[in-house]
């Protein structure tokens, strides 16, 4: 199974365009090339590259420059949620074994299970939040649970837009600083992404002191 999954990969690298979602600079050229279709080629690039597991970061940074915040926020949010639902459901059903063997054992499972009990949908959104959690790994992490689809497909909808916005915006604010504009927004951006990377560690912080007082 890693060897079909590894010669698909490769294909999929050798014969599409997967191979320009590591190069900003050309992901946004090829973006503007494509005119009326560059939408649906930048959603569809976002499902494949989170189904085969290549980090979206600068996918989304690039499209913030192309189809500027709201869209851009917009059609990254509704391609990584695609792309989510269909590694969840790899992960569920063809890919069982292989997501068990590489995964079953993966120090959150356990948790991840439990949670999944007693509020599904909180703890979706809350670890799609942080913009720092391993996107990939816990799309096959949530197949492995018994968690509803559409919780977790509402969950991830929303828990993302936070941190995909502020990409978008820095990838938008990174253009126009780019080309001699304003700079505020580019930290403004920057400030909004390293608050929502350190606010689950506040909040687990907080946590511990609750439990100590």
């Amino acid at each position: 199974m890693c060897l079909a999954i590894g010669l698909i990969t490769a294909l999929l690298f050798r014969y599409t365009p997967l191979m320009t979602l590591f190069d900003q600079a050309m992901l946004i050229m090829e973006l503007h090339k494509l005119g009326g279709y560059a939408v649906f080629a930048f959603v569809i690039a976002h499902l494949l590259s989170t189904i085969v597991g290549i980090p979206g970061t600068i996918l989304t940074i690039a499209g913030g420059a192309v189809f500027g915040v709201i869209w851009g926020t917009l059609w990254s949010v509704v391609g990584a949620t695609l792309g989510a639902i269909a590694a969840f459901w790899l992960a569920r059903t063809l890919l069982h074994d292989w997501a068990e063997r590489h995964f079953g054992h993966h120090p959150t499972m356990a948790r991840f299970k439990r949670s999944m009990q007693q509020h599904p949908l909180n703890f979706v959104l809350a670890v799609r939040f942080a913009p720092i959690s391993p996107f990939n790994i816990v799309n096959f992490l949530f197949g492995l649970t018994p968690i509803d689809a559409r919780i977790y497909a509402i969950g991830t909808f929303l828990g993302i837009i936070p941190g995909t916005l502020a990409y978008t915006w820095l990838g938008a604010a990174g253009i126009q600083a780019l080309h001699g504009g304003d700079r505020l927004p580019l930290l403004l951006a920057l400030g909004v992404l390293t608050l929502l990377s350190v606010l689950p560690m506040l909040g687990k912080t907080l946590q511990r002191r609750r439990r100590c007082a």
